[in-house]
């Protein structure tokens, strides 16, 4: 029941970098908006408009300010669960940055800027979608000569800590490829708990002791139960297992009181009552850190549909914990795009028909479907664990009761996708990876319209379709739940993609169209996706198993009737489908496996699937996928900066105004929030 991290495999133009000066505020006009704003390594950097503000009441541009605010106050918070040096890291690069008096022409000057800006990337030092450590390409040396030249009282070092013993502390941490080398472990083999290097455990706790702990929490044929560990730091003290939670008074607390005050500033300017007692729920779970707090305020939240604002803010994903126990921060403050609202719904009005039709097992099928809001959106913000990589579409909450009781939010951003399929323009993507004349004239006419549409099955109908047998735990799957989970909704909504209903609910224009998806999914998992991993690598995030595993067993099962082909022309490899018709058929026979192995917490199953087909990556492919991809000079991972909110106020300081800017580069931004939103304290320990 997690959200879509989706990352369309649509390649970036090359843009010069930024330079290192102050932005000016000044409105662009929409003609002549530019998406693009620098590149650098394996990442390009965006820009997204937030379309129709304008069309906003001054109570609704107040409302989105305070929960804009609320939404970056809690920057810190996952930079320091990423992994517990990052926020010395940071704050020692930025010190450099900012106070440099050498050459900047030079190759390790130029190499620690590259480097600097991944991490703000990837708020750590891992990187945000492959997991594993990513290394500085600037010598000890120079990093060592930049800190010694910093004045010693902006040097981030611990109470009492010379700068030498501070360098002797921190260079291992970023430049020794053994240590903390990835952020999250999945290999089953090993202790993941133990070789993940993320900050949801204490030093010395064992994946078996977790394990314990929470299992020890549950109650028997318990049918609502909290999310046990979601909002806190699991740690030994003294020799026993004690949760420091994530509260005000507690772990955090610097930066979750700041995140309160601007809720509280946020419940003035509520649109209905509704609205406001969700974010008083929310202030409520904040300041106590009670989970039956979270979940009340989460079943609220479902409820909360009429106004046009709406957000996230909160402890939400568990992927950054190999075990999906405990949640990364994150927020997305966003307005209803009122002129794409038409699809949601029709998918909302046929919720219960899709779940009847499933291939799946009646078993595993809801008797009735309840509660599912569908909405298309505009993002004013992104922040946390969305920021600045964003999914496109996001289904909460995660609770399986609440969704089989309550229901559940669905949304697509469509600014984003808006943003994602202008900067692309013109990439050569397609020309260089699609196969046939037939398929690219495909994915030309249909591609942005199957896209949404999969984004959309997948949120709103796919994450909440099926249920758990009774008495099954939802973390049976442990590090393969993700997955699992991932796969579930992507194969519904690919089973659907080529229904007839499609056509007859007007969600598709053409009976032909579902193919462009098709083929664009099975090209991603079998091939183009390997451009975002390293050489040597296999394949470690959860959304990319998802797609390897979907590809490689349709791929596999459907060899006797040649159902997807992998052929060489002129040296290079391609996908082939020669039978749509039966593909459909095979992606409703692994959904079929998918929702048993999900409602039977079949862990063997899902680990049988995983292993076989999500993992491994064969060495030549992979080489021959990287030589093209980069020929082509684009970035495979993007994201984005945000837009800058004024305010602008009358005399008695009330606020009249908030206008929006887009002149703000990368540098600038991280910058400015770390010098505005630094909340928390360097050590968190």
């Amino acid at each position: 029941m997690k959200k879509a991290l989706i990352m369309m495999m649509i390649p970036y133009l090359c843009i010069a970098c930024s330079n290192k000066k102050e932005a000016t505020l000044t409105e662009t006009p929409q003609d002549d908006f530019n998406y693009n704003v620098e590149q650098f390594a394996d990442l390009g950097i965006l820009r997204y408009q937030v379309t129709d503000w304008d069309s906003l009441s001054l109570n609704q541009k107040r409302l989105v300010y305070c929960l804009n605010e609320a939404a970056l106050q809690g920057r810190d918070i996952l930079f320091d669960q990423n992994n517990r040096y990052n926020l010395a890291i940071r704050r020692t690069l930025e010190a450099i940055y900012s106070n440099y008096q050498g050459d900047t022409t030079t190759a390790n000057y130029q190499a620690f800027v590259v480097y600097l800006k991944r991490v703000w990337f990837s708020n750590g030092i891992h990187h945000h979608y492959g997991e594993e450590k990513f290394l500085p390409e600037f010598s000890q040396e120079f990093f060592y000569q930049a800190v010694k030249a910093l004045p010693e009282s902006i040097v981030p070092a611990r109470e009492g800590q010379s700068i030498d013993e501070f360098l002797k502390e921190i260079t291992p941490v970023m430049f020794d490829p053994k240590i903390f080398a990835k952020k999250v472990n999945q290999d089953s083999r090993l202790d993941v708990i133990v070789t993940s290097a993320n900050n949801y455990y204490g030093e010395g706790v064992t994946q078996k002791e977790v394990e314990n702990f929470y299992n020890a929490m549950k109650l028997p044929n318990d049918s609502t139960p909290v999310p046990y560990g979601l909002n806190s730091r699991l740690v030994k003290k003294d020799g026993k297992l004690v949760e420091e939670v994530y509260k005000v008074g507690g772990l955090y607390s610097p930066a979750i009181e700041k995140i309160v005050y601007w809720l509280e500033e946020a419940s003035k300017y509520a649109e209905d009552d509704q609205q406001k007692k969700v974010i008083d729920l929310l202030i409520d779970f904040y300041k106590t850190g009670d989970l039956k707090k979270y979940d009340e305020y989460s079943i609220e939240w479902i409820k909360d549909t009429m106004p046009l604002v709406d957000f996230v803010n909160g402890f939400t994903e568990s992927y950054g914990d190999a075990l999906g126990i405990k949640a990364s921060w994150e927020s997305i403050v966003n307005f209803k795009d009122v002129k794409s609202a038409a699809m949601t719904k029709i998918l909302g009005k046929n919720a219960q028909w899709f779940e009847d039709h499933s291939p799946v097992d009646p078993r595993f099928k809801k008797k009735e479907v309840k509660g599912i809001t569908f909405k298309t959106i505009t993002a004013t913000i992104l922040a946390g664990d969305c920021y600045p990589s964003t999914p496109i579409g996001i289904n909460l909450p995660n609770s399986n009761w609440i969704r089989k009781d309550f229901g559940s939010k669905s949304v697509t951003i469509t600014n984003i996708t808006e943003a994602y399929d202008k900067a692309a323009a013109g990439s050569g993507f397609n020309e260089e990876f699609v196969c046939c004349a037939y398929e690219k004239e495909l994915m030309e006419k249909y591609s942005s319209e199957t896209d949404n549409l999969h984004t959309d099955l997948h949120e709103c109908l796919g994450h909440a379709s099926g249920q758990l047998l009774p008495g099954v735990d939802q973390d049976a799957l442990k590090v393969y739940g993700s997955t699992i989970e991932e796969a579930r909704a992507d194969l519904f909504g690919l089973y659907y993609m080529g229904d007839p209903k499609m056509v007859e609910l007007g969600l598709l224009s053409d009976p032909e169209a579902y193919k462009a998806e098709y083929y664009r999914f099975v090209m991603v998992g079998l091939l183009t996706q390997l451009s975002r991993i390293e050489l040597g690598k296999e394949i470690e995030e959860a959304h990319m198993r998802n797609r390897a595993l979907i590809a490689r067993w349709v791929f596999e099962h459907g060899q006797n009737d040649k159902v997807v082909e992998l052929r060489k022309e002129n040296g290079k490899t391609y996908v082939f489908v020669n039978d749509y018709v039966k593909l459909r058929t095979l992606f409703g026979e692994l959904l079929a496996e998918i929702q048993r192995i999900k409602s039977e917490g079949d862990f063997k199953g899902a680990q049988a699937l995983v292993e076989k087909y999500g993992v491994k990556v064969d060495l030549e492919l992979h080489k021959e996928i990287k030589e093209r991809y980069t020929q082509l000079h684009i970035a495979p991972y993007k994201g984005f900066v945000n837009p800058v909110y004024e305010v602008v106020k009358d005399k008695k300081g009330n606020i009249t105004d908030v206008k929006v800017t887009y002149t703000e580069g990368y540098a600038e931004q991280m910058m400015r929030y770390s010098k505005d939103y630094s909340n928390l304290p360097t050590y968190n320990e």
